[in-house]
């Protein structure tokens, strides 16, 4: 089921990544002790009064001059609302109403996308009547926040998710394998995709980012049914969508919520740039089943020990994702094809499974008899029961007597003894500490 998405809109310096930072909360910590997640997000995920929802900051892009900050508020506007199902436009109180605000606001009015008009700097009641001029912008009543004191983010979530729509349900069935298929542009997306459907079912170019739109293609191999996501590049045109690559993970976003199974894909003739740990950590972060696909390998020159220091590179690149095999080919003449599918399949399994509490409860005895948990300030960690509560991905809660005692380095300890005992490749595993109650 895909989440609907809330982008964050407006010209810079308005406060748009401390609004965006408090609305996701503490979500960031999750992988923050992992080495190698990038810190400098876009994205991020947030629920409110029970609607969960994916938020978008369209900030960060660097501005010089006047004519540069028209252009980048024009670019945020329009990539927010090309993928938004509600848009949050933000406005500073204490610089009033400019030029560029009018701007967007004719952009947003004409798209008739659900708008919210967030006044932020509106730091205490003095400043309530920088409110008003908002009113003209035509989107009904401003919303008066403060990003810095933390004021109005509660009015501000709960009147743009009344305005989300419901989430859409999956329209496959639970036996179809769902194959999103991402990575920067140029890598080859589009051509894996037509390699594996064996038809030129998705339009092919050398140029970067041709491929219109996040497209679905169902197929069939032996007797299993999948359903592959192409998230492709952006649709629009123009020397401004060039600079923005970064922007079209919002739709590599929805396409990751939806998918079972996701392809990263690597140009191998170019070997690992940032861009493809950010790519990677959108699909690690989501939870999902994940295999790097590294394409063009029939264009490499190789030796006996190509393949096996390309690995070594991933490996130390994604040092948070070492659960993910890696599968060395080439789209273009279906070199080693054959070797991907068998991964999906195996990837797929073990991101549903479900392990029986009794074994889970062995495992952890065994792994704290061998290394007992540190003690800290003369207490000890005492793990008193585990369960796994939920699948896709396998989620584990781990009863303790304290949770503050449970340092990040021995809850990695127990998920390698988890890895070591029921494998779990291809998929991330989620630990949450507990603190014991009678009731458990």
């Amino acid at each position: 089921m895909a989440r609907p998405v809330i982008a964050i809109v407006g010209r810079p310096n308005v406060g748009k990544s401390t609004i965006f930072n408090r609305v996701i909360g503490d979500r960031l910590a999750i992988v923050e002790d992992k080495p190698g997640v990038t810190r400098d997000r876009l994205y991020g995920s947030g629920e409110w009064n029970g609607k969960a929802f994916s938020i978008v900051d369209t900030g960060g892009i660097e501005i010089d001059g006047e004519d540069e900050i028209m252009k980048s508020v024009r670019m945020q506007a329009e990539l927010a609302i090309e993928e938004a199902d509600v848009i949050i436009f933000m406005v500073d109180a204490k610089a009033g109403l400019t030029h560029a605000d009018d701007e967007v606001a004719r952009m947003l009015f004409r798209s008739r996308k659900p708008v919210v008009v967030a006044v932020n700097k509106v730091d205490n009641f003095n400043r309530m009547d920088d409110v008003y001029e908002f009113y003209s912008l035509g989107f009904g009543e401003p919303i008066a926040i403060s990003g810095s004191h933390g004021l109005g983010i509660g009015d501000l979530l709960e009147t743009a998710v009344e305005k989300l729509p419901e989430p859409k349900q999956d329209e496959y069935d639970d036996d179809v394998i769902k194959v999103a298929v991402i990575g920067r542009p140029n890598v080859g997306k589009s051509s894996l995709v037509n390699a594996l459907l064996g038809e030129e079912r998705v339009i092919v170019s050398n140029m970067a980012g041709t491929t219109r739109d996040a497209i679905d293609t169902p197929f069939e191999r032996d007797g299993q049914r999948y359903v592959l996501i192409d998230t492709a590049g952006m649709r629009k045109r123009g020397k401004v969508y060039e600079t923005t690559e970064k922007y079209s993970v919002m739709r590599a976003l929805k396409a990751i919520e939806r998918a079972d199974v996701v392809l990263v894909l690597i140009n191998g003739e170019e070997g690992i740039i940032e861009q493809d740990k950010h790519i990677a950590g959108f699909a690690h972060e989501a939870g999902k089943a994940s295999i790097f696909v590294v394409n063009k390998w029939d264009v490499v020159e190789k030796d006996e020990k190509t393949m096996q220091q390309f690995t070594q590179s991933i490996r130390d690149h994604f040092l948070f994702m070492t659960y993910a095999p890696i599968v060395f080919l080439s789209a273009k003449t279906k070199q080693r094809l054959q070797k991907l599918i068998p991964v999906v399949n195996h990837v797929s399994e073990q991101h549903a499974l479900r392990i029986q509490t009794h074994l889970l409860n062995d495992v952890i005895a065994d792994a704290v008899a061998m290394n007992p948990p540190p003690s800290d300030k003369g207490k000890r960690l005492r793990i008193n029961y585990v369960t796994q509560v939920a699948v896709k991905p396998p989620t584990i809660v781990v009863f303790v007597n304290d949770p503050e005692l449970m340092h990040f380095s021995y809850q990695r300890y127990l998920e390698n003894k988890i890895r070591g005992a029921f494998n779990f490749e291809g998929t991330p595993i989620r630990i949450y500490t507990r603190r014991k109650s009678e009731e458990d």
